[in-house]
Order: structure tokens, then C-alpha cells, then sequence
């Protein structure tokens, strides 16, 4: 049965009423509540700016200030968040019951995850490695060229990115070439038993007193290392710095076979090719 007009009226006036009345009581508590939200937004960018300006300041790893300034930033506004809440009149208790119950199932959920994300802050923190180092994990050896919280980027030799876990490079063995700087160029060459190794030697010598990235201290080792049935094995091992490491290497070669064919050395000739012959 459908009321009269004037009851329908009287009810609309009714909820009319007390909406308006509701919004006078819950206005000055959202007012607080955005007023608190857009202060304390603001405040965060500032501490978050002003970590980063004295973390800088005190010379702190590159790759560690963005994250830990994310970290203080996520944390400061998840309590700014309950806050807000709190003002609005919603029950923070079961707010943060529910809040820890879905971070524990996504925990779960995402073990491989945080393990990765443990594995980069233990990086971060204890710096195996840092941005620019050539280094060797997880099978893969290259050029760091970005430590993110997940994540390792390397550019190997051939120019191929590789995406290394941190989770599986923390748990692993670590080979860093360039955290000294120096790095040992090891060398070997062939010489024919009819041929003079110590003239052989004074000319690898030569050789490497004219590449400049070629360390002087510790002076480089040129010695006979092996007497096989066909040849002497010479080793050679300059020292150089850690990027020099593969120009040094491949010029090297190309310029002992010059020097050799010049001084009328004969280069040693694998078996198989002699059979052939």
C-alpha cells in the first residue's frame, strides 16, 4: 500500500535531517583527517629528502639510498594511513589484524620472492659488489650494471644482459675481479724446442713494457711452466687493471706472433695438422 504524499514528505525530510546531521558531526573529523593526510604526506617527503640529502652526505652507497628512503617512506606512510583511519572512526584494531593477516598469506605466497628481497638488502648492506665491478655468480660472470632489491643486471663479454636472483647470488659463491682494482692476466704461449727461450722471454718483456695498462709493480711473470713432447710451455702474468683485463689479453697474442715470425722463431704446429701434412 502506498503512503500518502505528506508521509513521503515527512520521511524524506526525516533522512534528509539526519544526513545533514550526520555530515555535520563527521565533518570536522574528515576535515582533521584530510588535513592530517595532505601534513603528514608532505612531512614524509621531507624526511625522506632530507635522509637522502645526509646519507649522500656521509658518502653512502648509490644503490643503498633509493632503498632504504623507500623503505623509511613505505613504513612512515602505512602509519600515517592507520592514523587517518583512526580519525575517520574506522577500528584500527581490526584494520591491522587484517593488515597482518594478508601480509603473512602474500608471505607465503611470494617465498621465492622475499628470499630475493632478503638476498638484495644483505647485498645492499654488505657490499660483495657494487655497480661497476666485474664479477663472477650463479655461473654468469660480467659487468654489474644494476643492483635492484630483487634483482642483479650483469652485461656479460658478449654484451648479453643477465638477470641474476640476489637471492640465489647471496647463497652462492661470489668472485669480485675488480674490488682490488687489479686484476693477473694469465697468459700461455707455445715456443719450439729449437728455438731460445730466454731470447723469447726478453721479447715477451718488451711486449708488455709497451702496453701502459700493464702494471709495472708487481712486475710481470714470464717463466717456463711446462716441457711437453712438442713444445715448451711459456706462462706469461702481467698484472693490470681489472678493466684493461681483455684489451691486454687479446692484443697480446697477436703481437707475440709478429714478434716471433720477426725474429725468426718457428711457432710451434699441432700434431694433427703435421699428420695431415
Amino acid at each position: 500500500m502506498a503512503l500518502p504524499l505528506k508521509e513521503k514528505v515527512s520521511l524524506t525530510e526525516d533522512y534528509l535531517a539526519h544526513a545533514i546531521k550526520l555530515c555535520i558531526d563527521f565533518a570536522p573529523r574528515l576535515l582533521l583527517a584530510v588535513i592530517t593526510l595532505l601534513l603528514g604526506l608532505w612531512i614524509i617527503s621531507k624526511v625522506t629528502k632530507g635522509f637522502k640529502r645526509v646519507a649522500t652526505a656521509k658518502e653512502w652507497d648509490p644503490s643503498l639510498i633509493p632503498f632504504v628512503g623507500g623503505i623509511i617512506s613505505a613504513t612512515l606512510k602505512i602509519v600515517l594511513f592507520i592514523s587517518v583511519a583512526s580519525l575517520i572512526g574506522i577500528q584500527t584494531t581490526s584494520f591491522v589484524a587484517v593488515l597482518g593477516a594478508a601480509s603473512l598469506a602474500i608471505g607465503l605466497a611470494l617465498q621465492g620472492s622475499l628470499s630475493n628481497f632478503a638476498g638484495g638488502v644483505l647485498i645492499l648492506v654488505l657490499k660483495p659488489y657494487k655497480v661497476g665491478d666485474v664479477i663472477e655468480a650463479v655461473g654468469y660472470s660480467g659487468e654489474v650494471k644494476e643492483i635492484q632489491i630483487f634483482n642483479t643486471i650483469l652485461v656479460t663479454g658478449d654484451l648479453k644482459t643477465v638477470i641474476l636472483p640476489n637471492g640465489s647470488i647471496s647463497n652462492g659463491s661470489i668472485v669480485n675481479f675488480s674490488q682490488r682494482g687489479v686484476r693477473r692476466v694469465d697468459m700461455l704461449i707455445k715456443l719450439s724446442y729449437k728455438d731460445d727461450p730466454e731470447q723469447a722471454k726478453k721479447i715477451i718483456r718488451d711486449i708488455l713494457s709497451s702496453y701502459p695498462e700493464v702494471h709495472i709493480v708487481p712486475e710481470p711473470l714470464i717463466e717456463i711452466i711446462e716441457l711437453t713432447d712438442h713444445h715448451i710451455q711459456l706462462c706469461v702474468r702481467p698484472f693490470a687493471d681489472a678493466v684493461d683485463y681483455g684489451t691486454i689479453q687479446f692484443r697480446f697474442y697477436s703481437d707475440v706472433v709478429k714478434a716471433f715470425r720477426t725474429a725468426g722463431f718457428e711457432l710451434p704446429i699441432p700434431q694433427s695438422e703435421k699428420s695431415i701434412g
